[in-house]
């Protein structure tokens, strides 16, 4: 059934250290895929010297039958990483692939092979499980052996997930990693170390040496083999609270301009994600993926498109109070306003109405939209105009996910409890981190009138260490015949803290 496929190719830069037998690659990272539809998906690897990605693909485990693809030649100017966009998959079915890299200068040696699966999202309604979170080695909570890595992969991958969205924070470029860090009763956490985690990244070397600490991790590896990566960015991927005309005062930078940091964090984010780029902007993170008949999810950039970090008080709307931008916000409307899926899900990469500062001395800054009890004001205008426009429209069943505050929540917005109140209620669910440090609780804005239906978190201590068990992962089930959707917000030993059964609008409900 996969002999209609097709492949597109494109390579990418990534580092690694590994030993090399002579003459032979080495795939260095382990296998990943992401960005998959009902007909195509991203595989990603890496080699250590210039090669050639083969890919064999595959409707079986056994491989029998296996089509061959010729991919993409992995060169010293990219680091030797690679990534093909398989195309024309069978809708809803299993994926086997495997891959190998051809060493350039010898075409009779070839790496060891890695294998990977996924499965193509349904043509058809089906049930669906997927897992989110956000935050991997921040605080300088790295990958502690002793404590079994970063063991959240491998309690989200034990449910079986059909896909991941990692909701940003997807490393911390901004924080080293160092050898030990210090346990309240007075054991050490011992971390692998890195030299490109031993400071702030601000070279492009410096930045894929992030995404590189990470899939060091053995449950990273796993869990990428198995379960495809839908990422978005928030701001640690660059530099922590960033904003495009930023000018850094932070010493322990040497290039104060975030625009430019931005760019190379940019180009590491797509070289180490499985992604699926757009030819006229390569840039860009928003984006749909269409899963089925049932689910369509809108990823978000509140970050590349901001004006500053401030009081955030702007009476109306201008680029001053920017927060996704007006390209993407018509991008929004136009794709919400086509969806046919049962379910909205907005991955959204900072949460609504939680107040997430940038500065907590007077005059206050903010780093999201809330800015404090009122009207709608600052980068409130484009959270407003989103609500209000799918009000008007008759845009049902959406449902917010979220992470960035290191602890774990639900919040149901009210527009009856609300001082905006031109929109349908909601629900936003926050979880996180998975290998960070936890936080909380912030404080909540009545703008949009959410209301806290549960929370778990430190209880107003900063930065607890992962032993204490404060890690936080949401895993959806979506009923494929009733819509019904199950919302689980858990712990890193998969503990169900909060459980919430939404029912879809019975004018979007199947007949």
């Amino acid at each position: 059934m996969l002999a209609g496929m097709s492949a597109t190719a494109g390579v990418f830069a990534i580092g690694a250290p590994a030993i090399a037998k002579a003459g032979r690659p080495v795939i260095t990272h382990g296998v990943q895929t992401g960005d998959v539809t009902a007909s195509s998906g991203i595989v990603w690897a890496r080699a250590d010297r210039p090669s050639r990605m083969i890919l064999e693909v595959a409707a079986t485990e056994a491989f029998n039958n296996p089509r061959r693809i010729v991919g993409p030649a992995a060169l010293a100017a990219t680091d030797y990483a690679a990534k093909m966009d398989l195309t024309g998959l069978p809708a809803g079915e299993d994926v086997f692939y495997r891959v190998q890299f051809q060493n350039l200068a010898d075409l009779g040696a070839t790496s060891e092979p890695f294998v990977g699966r996924f499965r193509t999202a349904p043509a058809d309604r089906r049930d669906i499980n997927f897992v989110w979170t956000g935050d991997t080695a921040g605080q300088g909570w790295g990958i502690n052996l002793d404590w079994g890595g970063m063991r959240g992969y491998a309690t989200m991958q034990r449910n079986r997930p059909d896909f991941f969205i990692h909701s940003g924070d997807t490393i911390y470029a901004d924080g080293p990693i160092q050898a030990e860090q210090a346990l309240p009763d007075g054991s050490v956490w011992k971390n692998v170390v890195i030299e490109e985690k031993s400071k702030v990244a601000e070279s492009l070397h410096e930045f894929r040496g992030n995404y590189k600490y990470n899939l060091l991790d053995t449950n990273v590896r796993r869990f990428n083999a198995e379960v495809p990566f839908y990422a978005q960015w928030d701001d640690h991927e660059t530099v922590n609270n960033w904003y495009p005309n930023e000018i850094l005062t932070d010493e322990r930078y040497t290039e104060k301009n975030v625009a430019l940091l931005a760019a190379r964090a940019n180009r590491a984010f797509h070289e180490f994600m499985p992604t699926r780029q757009f030819a006229h902007d390569r840039e860009r993170i928003y984006r749909k993926i269409s899963y089925g008949p049932v689910l369509d999810i809108f990823f978000l950039d509140m970050r590349s498109y901001r004006g500053d970090n401030g009081p955030n008080r702007q009476p109306a709307p201008g680029p001053d109070s920017a927060f996704l931008g007006p390209d993407q916000i018509r991008w929004l409307k136009r794709e919400l306003l086509a969806s046919r899926a049962t379910w909205k899900v907005i991955a959204s990469d900072m949460p609504i109405g939680l107040m997430v500062y940038d500065s907590r001395t007077e005059p206050f800054t903010f780093e999201n939209g809330a800015n404090g009890d009122g009207p709608v004001l600052g980068r409130e205008h484009d959270i407003a105009d989103i609500l209000g426009f799918m009000k008007r429209n008759k845009v049902m069943n959406t449902v917010w996910l979220t992470a960035d505050v290191h602890y774990t929540a639900a919040h149901y917005y009210d527009p009856n409890q609300a001082q905006f109140s031109d929109f349908n209620p909601f629900w936003e669910f926050v979880s996180g981190p998975i290998n960070a440090g936890s936080y909380g609780p912030g404080q909540m804005d009545n703008t949009f009138g959410p209301q806290v239906r549960y929370q778990k978190s430190p209880e107003g201590r900063t930065n607890v260490p992962p032993t204490e068990g404060l890690q936080f992962f949401g895993q959806v089930k979506i009923d494929g015949r009733s819509g019904d959707m199950t919302v689980m917000l858990k712990d890193i030993d998969d503990n169900v803290l909060y459980t919430a059964d939404l029912t879809p609008d019975p004018s979007t409900s199947p007949v």
